[in-house]
């Protein structure tokens, strides 16, 4: 004979369990508030707008503030997208801001001694990937930190700086077609503006979208699986630090070509500023990874900032002050975030 179901077991049938509640209710917090962990950086970018366009309209809201921005930020954001390989690769190239200055003085220096501007070009940007091989060989070969072999090779840079120059400034001998590379317009643009595009696209495409932008970031994430999945990891951080190299090297010779002169203190300001732009990049569009949009973003950020300050009278110092807080936040914000990519040095161990 079948028992009655209890009064109990009756009540629960009757009324289930209420459901699990959800992890990230309505929309996942509508979509992290409106992509604050994706697109933090965009909203900071408008919030100085705002700010600096109330403050002083006159002179920040401008074609010649825009332009302005754009030219002086080309080199940095050239700069920073360089790093990125490295970046993902696991390593950090410091050697970026003396490869700039010596390309500076390079590229003056071949032109002043009789050789022709497009080979002096040439030559300065082989010069940049010989220095990138050679910041790899120590790295991977020698197996020295990448925060000592590039800091050594960045001394040794800044040295032939001044052999190379005799500790003068070149200013005569410098052919026009050259800065009119740095100093020209297309369809009103600014070239070293166009000159940033086309890297940035090319970077945005090969890691992005190509089977090596993916092998480099898992030679930074965990370059142990990553080898024994049959990456060539090695060969990937001797190329990203030639990548980093030769457009450093470029950098240089738009930014020579930019002021008509080989200044001898050029590249070393670049290199702050360059890596605080690649790690708060980090935190922006695809957190966790260095990105080329999240690093101009980054870029135009800290740039429009300081533009505002200066505009109002700050000192010439707030830039570097700036900057410098903007790096130890993003890489507060990127330890926050556990983020695994770009530990400083190569280990075989991990």
């Amino acid at each position: 004979m079948n028992e009655l179901p209890s009064a109990a077991a009756a009540q629960a049938v009757a009324d289930p369990p209420p459901p699990a509640p959800e992890a990230n209710p309505p929309e996942t917090r509508r979509r992290i508030a409106f992509g604050m962990d994706r697109f933090s950086g965009l909203y900071v970018l408008a919030l100085i707008v705002l700010v600096f366009g109330l403050w002083i309209p006159d002179t920040f809201l401008s074609v010649q503030t825009l332009n302005g921005i754009a030219l002086q930020q080309a080199i940095t954001a050239m700069v920073g997208l360089g790093l990125i390989a490295p970046y993902a690769a696991g390593v950090f190239d410091l050697s970026v801001g003396s490869m700039l200055g010596l390309s500076v003085v390079v590229v003056c220096k071949l032109q002043a001694s009789g050789v022709d501007w497009a080979l002096a070009v040439v030559l300065t940007l082989l010069m940049g990937t010989l220095v990138g091989a050679v910041n790899g060989a120590v790295i991977v070969g020698l197996r020295v930190d990448s925060f000592i072999g590039t800091l050594a090779m960045s001394a040794v840079l800044g040295a032939l700086v001044y052999w190379v120059s005799g500790n003068q400034q070149i200013t005569t001998g410098i052919s026009e077609h050259f800065i009119q590379l740095g100093q020209g317009k297309l369809l009103g643009i600014p070239l070293p503006v166009v000159y940033l595009a086309a890297v940035a696209l090319l970077i945005g495409f090969v890691t992005e979208f190509r089977p090596l932008g993916r092998k480099l970031y898992a030679t930074g994430g965990n370059p142990l699986a990553a080898r024994l999945s049959g990456v060539k990891t090695d060969r990937l951080v001797i190329s990203s630090l030639m990548l980093s190299g030769t457009i450093a090297a470029l950098a240089g010779i738009i930014f020579a070509a930019i002021i008509g002169s080989a200044s001898l203190t050029a590249g070393p300001p670049f290199l702050l500023p360059a890596f605080a732009a690649v790690f708060l990049g980090a935190t922006q569009i695809h957190p966790g990874r260095a990105n080329v949009l999240g690093t101009l973003v980054a870029v135009f950020v800290l740039g429009t900032g300081v533009k505002g300050l200066l505009l109002v009278g700050a000192q010439f110092w707030v830039s570097d002050l700036f900057n410098g807080l903007t790096l130890l936040v993003a890489v507060a914000l990127a330890v926050r975030r556990g983020r695994p990519r770009g530990r400083p040095g190569r280990k075989d161990s991990e």
